[in-house]
């Protein structure tokens, strides 16, 4: 049974909740004017450009761009689910939530962690009892680990069988269906359903708040696959997560720098050596979603790759995901391993100290795209430097306009042997990222850079209060404006539910095509008293709605008397006459 959370609970919740009581234990707010400031905690700055607005129950971020609710900030901070975030809060004000039940073949993500959790302690109690555990052992022992490390990342054993997971925890159909909804089941052909891990090493695999969503096995013999990672879940998704870093986060209270390794074992290998900063992706390449989060725990982020080939392409692809996320208050720098070893083998032959003394001298990332760019050019000549300028323009395009990206165009000009102004006139500038202010100044002139029904809506999404001083809006829905549609949704909504704040209505557009427009909307700067924005409002709907009934009036007009209805007729006779 999966559970739907009622709308009027969720705008009633948002009323009680008090947004800077959510964010300030978490993030340490400080007064400024009317609103409150502090460091963004989702990217890293020296200076606060991160705001919360307890009017508008709202927060943004000048920097990076981040804004939302106390529900958004949740789900962001802490990486909740919706759901999550609403429990949460509703446990902070002291209310219950109630749920619609509505039949669902799909096990609630919260039976899916208790389940995971459980099987990870069954994996762990099988490596300290099963008759099998020796070979397990010796393994473990043999790659260097101790048991404090071993008991630290809950490093378990799925004995060799067919069935032993299903056995224990299948006990019913339901539970059959959650096992396999949790990824642990596999089946073949025949429509046989077994354990999908079977004699391998486990590693349990936790998110940012320390679940269990999933596992990586390994084989203790060269048999393929090596690693066995669990399958896409609805709470595993290894394109978003990464393995160590709930650990990195716990054993440091902030992250200087975070090292990102190729497996679990190398993770694992550098905590035993006190490196307790690494994170693995898993199986995959390092994403932009990984980037982001990483971003938002360290100023610096270390690649660490082997010095093959292999090892080169995988970081260029990190490179290149890397591009919009460049600039700001952070590093992104790149390590490669000499021949033959990893981070496991070289930490254990030279220790911690020499292995920091690699990481510390990691190779810049503009250094290294500059130096990959240009092994695929013969720099010496004029034609290929000619051709170093136009492989970097795609790359340079998705670069967020800035600082850094101005040095990197200058860089690849020194490079280039040309100047700036040359450069300039063949590279395409990438739209601006920061949004520039759309008022530009107060007034529904003409000349203003904002229609009458965004700035409407905009009006009630800062100030829904405004609604109760508006006469009729019920003919303006008959225009064909854009966003027309959006902003009688709204009036409609205010009028139906009055005490309704900014949050509340931001969060009634959750999951929708406008939702991102209206949270843009509600963070614009509106230099306007309170006077002026409730006349302003005023005279926009007074305005869309005139404009309506001439509208009406004019189509009227101009069909024949004999194509009018009855109604049409009375219409005219009643309001046009």
């Amino acid at each position: 049974m999966a559970g739907q959370i009622p709308t009027q609970f969720i705008d009633d919740l948002l009323t009680r909740v008090d947004i800077v009581d959510v964010i300030d234990p978490r993030v340490p707010l400080k007064k400024a004017g009317k609103n409150l400031t502090a460091c963004c905690p989702f990217h890293n700055e020296k200076s606060p450009s991160f705001t919360v607005s307890p009017d508008k129950q709202f927060y943004h971020c000048f920097g990076c761009g981040a804004h939302g609710t106390a529900i958004g900030f949740l789900m962001e901070y802490d990486q909740m689910s919706f759901p999550e975030s609403i429990h949460e809060l509703a446990d902070l004000v002291g209310m219950t939530v109630p749920t619609t039940q509505t039949l669902s073949n799909t096990p609630a993500k919260q039976n899916l962690y208790e389940l995971l959790d459980k099987v990870s302690q069954y994996y762990v109690h099988q490596l300290h009892n099963h008759p099998q555990k020796a070979e397990f052992i010796s393994y473990l022992e043999r790659r260097g680990l101790s048991a404090k490390i071993i008991d630290q990342f809950n490093i378990g054993i799925a004995p060799d069988g067919w069935d032993n997971v299903l056995k224990t925890f299948g006990t019913s159909q339901q539970a059959r269906q959650q096992l396999d909804e949790a990824g642990l089941l596999s089946s073949n052909d025949n429509g046989r359903t077994y354990d999908r891990f079977r004699k391998r090493i486990m590693f349990p695999i936790r998110d940012r708040r320390g679940r269990v969503i999933g596992f990586g096995g390994r084989v203790l013999d060269d048999s393929a696959p090596k690693y066995l990672n669990s399958p896409e879940t609805p709470i595993f998704h290894k394109g978003n997560e990464l393995y160590g870093l709930f650990q990195a986060r716990k054993a440091h209270r902030k992250l200087e720098r975070i090292i990102i390794v190729e497996g679990y074992m190398d993770v694992i290998a550098l905590a035993e050596h006190d490196v307790t900063n690494a994170v693995a992706t898993l199986g995959t390449a390092t994403t932009p979603e990984h980037l982001r989060q990483l971003l938002r725990s360290t100023p610096e982020v270390v690649f660490c790759f082997d010095g093959d080939r292999a090892g080169r392409e995988a970081a260029w692809r990190a490179a290149e995901n890397a591009l919009p996320l460049l600039g700001g208050n952070h590093q992104l720098k790149f390590m490669f391993l000499p021949d033959g070893e990893d981070p496991d083998s070289l930490i254990r032959q030279q220790g911690a100290v020499e292995f920091n003394n690699l990481v510390a001298k990691a190779q810049d990332y503009s250094d290294f795209f500059f130096a990959s760019l240009e092994s695929r050019v013969d720099i010496s000549s004029m034609d290929g430097r000619s051709r170093l300028v136009e492989i970097a323009k795609p790359y340079l395009r998705h670069i967020p306009t800035g600082v850094y990206r101005d040095m990197l165009e200058q860089q690849l000009a020194d490079r280039a042997q040309t100047s700036t102004s040359v450069l300039h006139k063949h590279l395409e500038k990438p739209p601006e990222t920061r949004q520039r202010p759309i008022y530009k100044k107060a007034s529904s002139s003409a000349n203003n850079a904002i229609s009458p029904v965004r700035m409407a809506i905009t009006l009630l999404l800062q100030h829904p209060k405004l609604q109760q001083d508006l006469g009729p809006f019920d003919k303006i829905a008959t225009l064909e404006l854009p966003g027309i549609k959006i902003l009688v949704q709204i009036l409609e909504t205010l009028h139906q539910n009055p005490h309704l704040n900014t949050a509340a209505l931001l969060e009634r557009s959750r999951g929708t095509d406008s939702a991102e427009h209206l949270q843009r909307l509600a963070q614009q700067i509106l230099p306007l008293t309170a006077i002026e924005l409730k006349h302003e409002l005023v005279g926009i709907v007074q305005q869309l709605q005139k404009q309506a009934v001439e509208q009406r009036k004019a189509y009227l007009e101009l069909k024949h008397p004999s194509q009018l209805t009855d109604e049409e007729k009375a219409e005219i006779r009643n309001q046009y006459h």
